[in-house]
């Protein structure tokens, strides 16, 4: 079996200094931890990045896409492992899936304490991620996952739920895609791409994303719409509801750009409902565009690719219609 390690920085590889904890260990080291792989797979790594995740710009998130992309081509290799930080790592797992949609299996993975703390979980994620592209690749399983704490997500649902324990990542109304235990991976519904793919890579349209909330204002927006972005997503509350202020705005906003409403709670989907000035079914009247349950860092990021791929607005509201 042929493993291929694409190393990025994070927490998995950073060290404390005077100025902070930033990565300093490489790809190879990380995979020196988990010796016994050597075991089962031949790996192969590869020094993408050393960086923060929530430094991570556009650049190198295309670059990882190409990355990938060739890899996926390459009938040699057999899974991929992406070693990424945790703030931004649901990101860059549901870029890969909606931008390249792989037919092999990827699996992104990282940790919540660093080399040099008492116990990191580095090495035990990597090692899920090892095993659990063995069992996928022997499935003939493709698409893009994300390995730690001994469970397997799917990059369409998975969102990270607890900034420093090491039960860091969750999948809500979907729960994970399969568990490591012991000798064995469990797999609970059947590994593959769950996010529709859109056919592009770029990240170059400017979207924005406006939360609501009690009494907030259209500035923000009204801000984001003079510097000409090209598209926005609404973060509302509930079924996807907004103040009175907002609703005014999105009305003049969806005859100029696509503008696409969330909701800010943790679980569920969007649905126009209400009446009023900043209720769902409102903006549904005014063309706004429903995000199933996608939360709004997703959102803008289908919606940047969708600006990328398509030039109808009619393409674009199908695309997020799939996610439903």
């Amino acid at each position: 079996m042929e493993i291929v390690v694409l190393s990025t920085g994070g927490t998995i590889a950073s060290t404390s200094g005077e100025d902070g904890a930033t990565p300093a260990k490489s790809g190879e080291q990380l995979v020196s931890a988990v010796p016994e792989v050597t075991g089962y797979a031949n790996v192969t790594v590869k020094q993408v990045e050393r960086t923060l995740s929530f430094e991570m710009d556009v650049t190198t998130l295309e670059s990882i896409a190409e990355r990938v992309a060739d890899l996926d081509d390459d009938p040699e290799v057999d899974a991929v492992v992406l070693t990424h930080g945790t703030d931004t790592l649901e990101e860059t797992a549901f870029y890969l899936d909606a931008a390249v949609a792989p037919g092999t299996p990827v699996f992104l993975t990282g940790a919540q304490r660093r080399p040099d703390e008492l116990s990191p979980d580095g090495p035990a994620n990597l090692r899920t991620a090892f095993r659990a592209a063995r069992e996928f690749a022997d499935r003939d399983c493709g698409g893009v996952f994300v390995a730690f704490n001994e469970e397997i997500h799917a990059a369409r649902y998975v969102t990270k739920a607890h900034t420093s324990k090491l039960e860091a990542f969750g999948s809500p109304g979907a729960g994970p895609v399969g568990t490591v235990e012991r000798d064995t991976v469990r797999v609970i519904r059947e590994p593959t791409s769950e996010t529709p793919t859109v056919p592009a890579r770029s990240l170059a349209a400017d979207v924005y994303v406006v939360q609501s909330g009690t009494a907030v204002s259209a500035d923000l927006l009204d801000a984001a719409l003079q510097r000409d972005a090209d598209g926005v997503v609404i973060e509302g509350t509930g079924l996807g509801n907004v103040t009175a202020s907002l609703g005014d705005t999105i009305a003049d906003a969806t005859e100029h750009v696509p503008v696409v409403v969330t909701s800010r709670c943790f679980d569920g989907s969007v649905a126009p409902v209400y009446g009023g000035d900043g209720g769902g079914e409102t903006l549904r009247r005014h063309g706004a565009i429903f995000a199933s349950n996608l939360p709004a860092h997703k959102a803008r990021l289908a919606l940047q690719l969708a600006l990328s791929a398509y030039d109808d607005h009619g393409e674009i509201r199908e695309l997020f219609a799939a996610f439903g």
